[in-house]
This record gives C-alpha cells, sequence and structure tokens, in this order.
C-alpha cells in the first residue's frame, strides 16, 4: 500500500472516531403530562379555587360569634356555628360567601351580609435540585424563579431553562414542563431537575 493511501486511511479513520466521540445536545427526558392542557396555556386570570390548607377570614355583619377565621380541612369544607359544614373545596371566595348566607337564611339570620377573603393561602412544594426543598408559605404573584429562590437557589446539577410543575386545573391533575418565569399559584408543585451533562 501507498504511503499516501495509508496516511489517507488513517486520517479517515481518526475522523470518525472523532465524529463518534463529538458532543451531542442532551437528550431532553419526556415528562408524563397527566392532562393534555398545555400549562402554559392554563387560564390565570379564572378566580381563585379554595382547597384543602387555605385559610379563611369569614365575616358576617352584625354577627361577632360567626365572624372568624376558618381553615379548609382536609375534606374540602370549613366548619361554622349554626349551619356546621359548608363545602368550599373547589368554589371561589365570593361563591362561598353566598352559599353561607344562604344557609344562615334557613332559619337564622333574617338578611345576612358574609364577606370572605383569603387570610393565607394553601402552600406550594418545590423538589428536586433546590439548596432546601420543602413546602413553603405560598406568596401572591410569585414565578417558578421566585419559588427556587425562596428555596434557597439552584444546586450546580440543576437544570434550569425547563422546570416541571405540577398543578390541579379545573380538577383534572396537569404536569408539564415550564419556563422560570411561569407564575406559581397556591398547591402547586415544582420539581427541578437533574441536568445531563
Amino acid at each position: 500500500m501507498r504511503p499516501s493511501r495509508l496516511i489517507f486511511v488513517v486520517l479517515a479513520l481518526v475522523a470518525l472516531t472523532a465524529a463518534g466521540c463529538a458532543r451531542h445536545p442532551p437528550v431532553t427526558p419526556q415528562v408524563d403530562t397527566v392532562a393534555s392542557t398545555p400549562l402554559a396555556m392554563a387560564p390565570e386570570e379564572a378566580p381563585y379555587s379554595l382547597d384543602s390548607g387555605d385559610r379563611l377570614r369569614v365575616v358576617v355583619f352584625g354577627q361577632e360569634g360567626l365572624s372568624a377565621s376558618y381553615s379548609v380541612d382536609a375534606s374540602g369544607n370549613i366548619t361554622m356555628p349554626l349551619i356546621g359544614a359548608v363545602h368550599a373545596r373547589g368554589t371561589s371566595p365570593a361563591s362561598l360567601s353566598r352559599t353561607i348566607a344562604d344557609k344562615l337564611k334557613q332559619g337564622y339570620i333574617r338578611e345576612p351580609h358574609v364577606a370572605v377573603e383569603i387570610e393565607a393561602y394553601r402552600p406550594f412544594f418545590i423538589l428536586g435540585e433546590v439548596t432546601t426543598p420543602g413546602q413553603y408559605a405560598y406568596v401572591p404573584n410569585m414565578s417558578v424563579e421566585n419559588a427556587v429562590a425562596i428555596a434557597g437557589g439552584y444546586t450546580p446539577r440543576a437544570q434550569r431553562r425547563t422546570i416541571v410543575l405540577s398543578r390541579t386545573i379545573d380538577g383534572i391533575p396537569t404536569r408539564g414542563p415550564v419556563p422560570p418565569d411561569t407564575a406559581v399559584r397556591p398547591g402547586d408543585t415544582i420539581v427541578v431537575q437533574e441536568r445531563w451533562f
């Protein structure tokens, strides 16, 4: 074999080996989406839906004994004097105030005027590649990036561009990748994944 052909063959083998060792972009892990509604398209302007863990301030005007703070329990109810358990899960504060007024009209108060406001939101959860994963108090108008900051920031192995968010939308659990500027809602679970390289 001629030396020039031998050099050509060696150079071709080196080029093939280098091409095989070249870095390829990491494969993005597939995320199971429980529901087909993309989280980025979820209606952010929808009225807030109450759920377990929310603490409410209920004011019945002129009735100091009924006006107090109530927590939505694990079964989705608040328990008030006179009327007992009132279903709160999945309702808005305005809807709950109407329900309470309707129950009070049934033989207790002639014209009840009821106001319901959120005293404390249920917590959000953050897991994965953050310094201190766990449960944290929700702060209105927070983003995923704010949530990461509350949890002590990213670890060195964190995937920072896309984060997995789990949220219940219209009673349907939804899970999918979101950018860091996505708005967080009470009860959300945020998972910061480990990067592959």
